[in-house]
């Protein structure tokens, strides 16, 4: 009795320490979930327990305490002090720990390289381990741990799961070798064959990563895809949509070092009312392998992923003919509309098929006018895409658009557009007088940016007329808007406007003979230009200085007489003498000495000493001064200094980046297509279904029927009698044989018949009785085939009744001929 009270008050105390324990640990998770989801883990006020939790025996408190770890690791904290607590449950049988230990040691390894070799037996297990996530999280974490000395175990790692039979693992395995490839490259030699192994692999699932080892490992051997060729652009559909950009990247350069060019051949040409002229009625000759590249990727275009899509759109635009480029663009086109960062993408590749191709996206021009909500770096890009769609056709259209966009509240946008309204006066002559008319209505502005943007763009037109006093400006009202800048000029701030127009003011102050004007030779303007210049050359920038100087050594040079012009001469000369910059000294010295031979009395060359040389007359002063280079025009194209093929991340960052490899050139001559063929190209030989249907019916029949060095026979199962002859055609016949054509019968003949062909076998069966039990087999008297007999020791006329009720019931259903009935029956 006092041992059964003992023992159930021990069994209550357990009971009772089982339920506080659960209880606690409730409480703790409820206590966890009553705080934001997620932020706990945030939380690295209390570290002290994390060390606990590890060495705890409970899985809940390493899960909790992994979860902590890596939490702070994503916010960039340094936990590297409990690397020698993870590393011991890097064993651990819970698989989400040993998922979140994995994660720890790929960030911290290589700062603990002697603690991490600690791990590198249990890595070694785990790529034996059932599962295949395990084997394959052990690779990646051996592979990722960056320590030199384990390079060769990396490779065996590597080597063993590139045979694994899950394509997870080989998937892993693959992406494994850049990794130890960049770790020590002299392992290249032992990688190489594993990376062969994997191109054969057709599992979807790890062709991507295998095109990812391809290109980091031996980009430039794509003598290793010949045989492989083919099966990469069948299988592109059903990669992964990373892989399939690999892959697209990996074919796109296999094409056009290893395929011939498509051949465009002009047949004809017909008149086109377009921008561009005649078309071409042309054929095309393709590559038939290139076709099934182009054929394989065009599904692909309808990608949810519009990284898969630009891929394709790369594919079919460097290595398709003309006519799968104008199909491929829509596809693109259909993009803008994702998403603003996907379209500011999408246009920066446009904007280089409108710079090589235009004709691509003249039909589409209207998708490229700006939007008020559109990103600044969006609006330029289209800007970017309209300056190359400009035609004498929809000149005046775009210009109208870039009216209104000189309004936008953005500067760089202003001055964008600003630049595409000269671009269409320097490339579209018939605009010439609109441009210059939208041009100085832009002066006007109250907006400092536009004004100075607007006039650089003038002085590079205008610079870019020839500058002869004999040859005059192209532009019919050159003097007046020369006028109307000059009266301008105090308003005009930014530092490069400014010194545009002391060069337009000076470089047009000839008068033509016979103007009046208060100063002979000089226009009326110019003198008061630069008495403003002078009074504020102190607090000039250097480009105004210099501008300065030019223009008061032409309009000396224009009339050297003129007492007030010789005095702010002077003045400017002595101030560019002691000037801070010393370009602007350079340039005060050597335009003193120049017109040291037009007698102005304003130089004192005693003073600097004289040096031997030639002293240039007034006309040569001249010629070197109005027709001299001057300063460099200022480029109306605003495209990106860095441009990069489609598809290449220069384009957004303008800096190249490893893996923007350009595509090559094509070949002059395409390698053998021989070098491409597979067993899998070939279809299986005509006789090929007949061959196997005669093995199948072979083995049907009895297993010690003589063997002949011929093909044999086909094996017709057919009762005794006249009903030996079979249907015609139901079986193939060989040649060699005889046959016995008996014509088929039809249903209602048949059951005519059925009761005297009953009574015949009856007759038959009692005469070959002995010889049924003997089981002996008999040739039949057509020499159609082999009778196979009963193996019954006793049979009666109720069994063969049955047997022909039932053979015939079975040619009534399923209108089969009666020696396959038989031996199904038989059997």
């Amino acid at each position: 009795m006092d041992t059964a009270l003992s023992s159930l008050s021990e069994n209550a105390t357990r009971l009772g320490m089982r339920l506080q324990e659960t209880i606690s640990e409730h409480t703790r998770d409820l206590a966890i979930v009553g705080r934001s989801s997620g932020a706990s883990y945030f939380d690295s006020s209390d570290l002290r327990n994390i060390q606990r939790h590890l060495d705890s025996n409970h899985d809940r408190e390493k899960l909790e305490a992994m979860k902590r770890l890596v939490a702070m690791i994503s916010k960039g904290r340094n936990v590297s002090e409990f690397f020698a607590q993870v590393v011991k449950n890097v064993a651990s049988n819970n698989l989400e720990i040993r998922k979140l230990v994995y994660i720890y040691l790929l960030r911290y390894a290589s700062q603990e390289p002697d603690l991490a070799l600690l791990s590198i037996n249990t890595f070694q297990r785990d790529l034996a381990d059932g599962n295949p996530l395990i084997r394959a999280m052990a690779l990646r974490v051996l592979s990722g741990i960056g320590v030199h000395m384990i390079g060769s175990i990396v490779v065996l790692g590597i080597k063993k799961c590139a045979g694994d039979v899950s394509p997870y693992v080989r998937k892993a395995a693959a992406m494994a070798i850049p990794k130890c490839y960049s770790l020590d490259s002299s392992h290249f030699s032992a990688l190489l064959p594993i990376l062969t192994t994997l191109l054969k692999d057709r599992s979807p699932l790890s062709i991507g990563a295998v095109a990812v080892a391809f290109n980091a490992l031996c980009p430039d051997r794509l003598d290793l895809l010949h045989q492989h060729y083919r099966r990469l652009c069948r299988v592109l559909v059903d990669a992964d949509e990373w892989g399939q950009i690999e892959l697209l990247d990996l074919l796109a350069r296999y094409a056009r070092t290893m395929l011939s060019k498509p051949v465009v051949e002009k047949l004809e040409t017909e008149v086109d009312t377009s921008s561009f002229g005649p078309q071409n009625i042309s054929s095309e000759e393709v590559d038939p392998d290139l076709t099934l590249l182009l054929e394989s990727s065009s599904p692909l275009f309808q990608s949810r992923n519009p990284a898969v899509v630009l891929a394709v759109f790369r594919v079919f635009y460097y290595v398709g003919p003309p006519s799968g480029q104008s199909k491929a663009v829509p596809h693109l086109l259909r993009l803008l509309h994702r998403s603003p960062q996907i379209e500011r993408v999408v246009l920066e590749n446009l904007a280089v098929v409108g710079r090589e191709s235009p004709r691509l996206l003249m039909s589409s021009m209207n998708r490229f006018f700006l939007k008020a909500d559109d990103l600044v770096a969006t609006k330029r890009a289209k800007l970017r895409i309209l300056v190359t769609l400009v035609t004498p056709e929809n000149v005046q259209t775009l210009l109208r658009e870039f009216t209104d966009y000189v309004e936008d509240t953005d500067d760089a946008v202003v001055t964008d557009t600003i630049y595409a309204i000269g671009h269409c006066a320097q490339h579209v002559p018939e605009s010439t007088e609109s441009c210059f008319t939208a041009l100085m209505t832009l002066i006007k502005s109250k907006h400092d940016v536009t004004v100075s943007t607007a006039v650089i763009v003038l002085k590079s037109l205008y610079q870019s007329q020839p500058a002869s006093m004999d040859s005059a400006p192209t532009f019919a009202a050159s003097p007046k808007i020369i006028s109307r800048l000059a009266r301008r000029l105090d308003g005009i701030k930014h530092p490069q406007a400014r010194a545009c127009v002391l060069w337009m003011v000076g470089q047009y102050a000839p008068t033509t003979e016979g103007t009046k004007s208060v100063i002979p030779g000089v226009a009326d303007w110019a003198p008061d230009v630069l008495r403003k210049a002078v009074k504020s050359f102190a607090n000039e920038s250097s480009a105004v200085k210099l501008q300065t100087l030019n223009l008061t050594s032409k309009l000396l040079t224009l009339a050297p007489t003129h007492t007030t012009l010789q005095l702010l001469a002077r003045y400017v000369f002595t101030l560019a003498r002691y000037d801070l910059d010393y370009d602007v000294r350079d340039r005060g010295r050597m335009l003193n000495t120049l017109l040291a031979g037009l007698g102005t009395g304003i130089t004192n060359i005693e003073e600097e000493g004289r040096l031997g040389g030639v002293v240039l007359r007034r006309e040569q002063v001249h010629l070197v001064l109005f027709e001299g280079k001057g300063i460099s025009p200022v480029g109306l194209d605003r495209g990106p200094k860095n441009q990069g093929p489609i598809g290449s991340i220069c384009l957004i960052t303008g800096k190249g980046i490893y893996g923007d490899r350009a595509l090559p050139e094509w070949p002059d001559e395409g390698t053998d297509p021989s070098l491409r063929e597979t067993e899998d190209d070939h279809p299986p030989a005509p006789g090929y279904a007949q061959g196997a249907s005669s093995r199948i019916m072979q083995g049907f029949g009895s297993s010690n029927m003589p063997s002949s060095s011929h093909p044999p026979s086909p094996i017709v199962l057919t009762p005794t009698g006249p009903r030996g002859a079979s249907p015609a055609g139901s079986m193939p016949r060989q040649a060699s044989a005889p046959v016995n054509k008996t014509p088929w019968k039809d249903l209602d003949s048949f059951y005519a018949e059925s009761e005297e062909s009953s009574e015949e076998e009856e007759e038959d069966e009692e005469e070959g009785e002995e010889e049924v039990d003997a089981g002996e087999e008999e040739v039949g008297p057509s020499g159609e085939g082999v009778v196979l007999s009963a193996r019954q020791e006793e049979s009666d006329e109720e069994d063969e009744e049955e047997y022909d009720e039932d053979e015939e019931s079975e040619d009534e259903e399923d209108g089969m001929e009666g020696s396959d009935l038989l031996a199904r029956h038989r059997s």
